[in-house]
């Protein structure tokens, strides 16, 4: 039984996202296909314990979805309407091999970032279709709440049912104005399972890695367009820290203690000159900026020091171009360092408080610039509140240890 429960979780994982991109490019409507393949799954728990795992759990489960949706009379909307488009796809998947589903899971991502899809739900709705994350990831991760975002991605897939919506990769101009999103949603996935390394279950973790294989392969098809770059290099800085990111015991380094001996050095040279090739197109996005942020930090790897006037430089143009919640806090921490921390504080308290009363960087840097301007009862409250905040136990204990720094224990 454990067995078949890991290979089905195993299964889950690795061809959740492009079963479901699969079966929506080909039955025209993506709550049909996750309906499907949900009872695909359900039919594997119940069947994989006494049967053994087949050979191939990607066919089985495509074999599965057409069998249940023919015979489930359970859901008769999933069976009149899909059952067409669900054989179809199944005689397909016999006939082609795997390696072709990744250009199915960009497509289901392109259809994501239609137009006639409400701007907000694009990116959650392809974390959720392709990636598959759960509504209550996906808030997270854009901060709201959970039943919002579940009620935003109802929303979208209806609009996908409804309005016809063509599942097909657009070209030219159309591309270029649909690629933000789907480097979006990518980035979102990379956060997820970056956040996620230590004390999460491994789908949750592996998301970073699909996103580095979503990223490889958007900027691979489509080479004209630099901030396709800017992501895959900011992404690989970022992958480029990972074996100094925790301790022995998984407790979390911050990027300026780290051991840059332990940082890929290969990964740095590739994202450089991912970041080179991309400002040649005299084009400066959001992803080039934040991935330049990161280039400004590696280079401590060779100077011995960190540059953080042209990190205030930089998160000044991010802000200034690309707002974000968290560009806006790690801007005021640059400013801090940068000798400035009472204006820092200025940035932080001008930020909308039911934005930020609940976000954790938010409160870290509360008590990283308080620190700095000697109010240490103020910065252990702060530190307080960010560690209650806090779920991941590498971080908490982080937390836990700077705020008996600054208590003197």
């Amino acid at each position: 039984m454990d067995g078949a429960r890991s290979a089905i979780e195993t299964a889950a994982r690795a061809s959740y996202g492009r079963l479901i991109a699969y079966l929506s490019v080909r039955s025209r409507d993506v709550a049909i296909a996750e309906d499907a393949l949900s009872e695909a799954f359900a039919a594997a728990l119940r069947t994989w314990p006494e049967t053994g795992v087949p050979e191939t759990p990607e066919a089985w489960l495509l074999t599965a979805a057409r069998r249940v949706v023919g015979h489930d009379t359970r859901h008769q909307r999933v069976r009149h309407a899909a059952l067409p488009a669900i054989e179809l796809a199944y005689e397909e998947a016999m006939t082609r091999t795997s390696p072709e589903f990744p250009d199915d899971r960009l497509r289901l991502m392109f259809v994501c970032s239609h137009p006639e899809i409400d701007a907000g739900a694009r990116a959650p709705l392809m974390l959720q279709t392709v990636l598959g994350l759960d509504a209550a990831r996906i808030a997270a991760a854009f901060l709201t709440s959970p039943s919002a975002m579940s009620q935003r991605l109802v929303r979208a897939k209806t609009r996908i049912r409804e309005s016809g919506i063509a599942f097909e990769t657009p070209a030219g101009n159309v591309l270029t104005e649909r690629i933000a999103d789907v480097l979006s949603a990518i980035y979102a996935a990379y956060g997820v399972g970056w956040d996620a390394i230590s004390g999460a279950d491994s789908g949750v973790r592996g998301l970073a890695s699909e996103a580095m294989f979503l990223a490889r392969l958007t900027a691979h098809l489509m080479p004209e367009q630099p901030e396709a770059k800017g992501l895959l290099a900011l992404l690989l800085y970022c992958e480029a820290r990972t074996a100094a990111r925790r301790d022995a015991s998984g407790v979390l380094i911050p990027l300026t203690a780290q051991d840059y001996r332990l940082w890929s050095r290969d990964m740095i040279i590739e994202a450089e000159g991912l970041l080179t090739a991309a400002s040649r197109f005299g084009v400066f996005g959001r992803f080039q900026t934040e991935a330049a942020i990161q280039s400004v930090h590696v280079q401590r790897a060779v100077t011995g020091i960190t540059q953080v006037r042209a990190l205030v430089h930089l998160y000044d143009f991010l802000c200034s171009e690309h707002p974000s919640l968290g560009a806006m806090v790690s801007r005021a921490v640059v400013h801090a360092d940068d000798g400035r921390p009472q204006e820092a504080l200025v940035m932080l308290d001008e930020l909308p408080p039911q934005a930020v009363r609940t976000y954790q960087p938010w409160w870290c840097a509360r008590a990283h610039i308080l620190e700095h301007l000697g109010r240490a009862d103020e910065a252990r409250a702060s530190l307080v509140s960010a560690i209650g905040l806090t779920e991941e136990p590498g971080q908490r204990i982080f937390l836990s240890r700077k705020l008996d720094a600054i208590s003197g224990v």
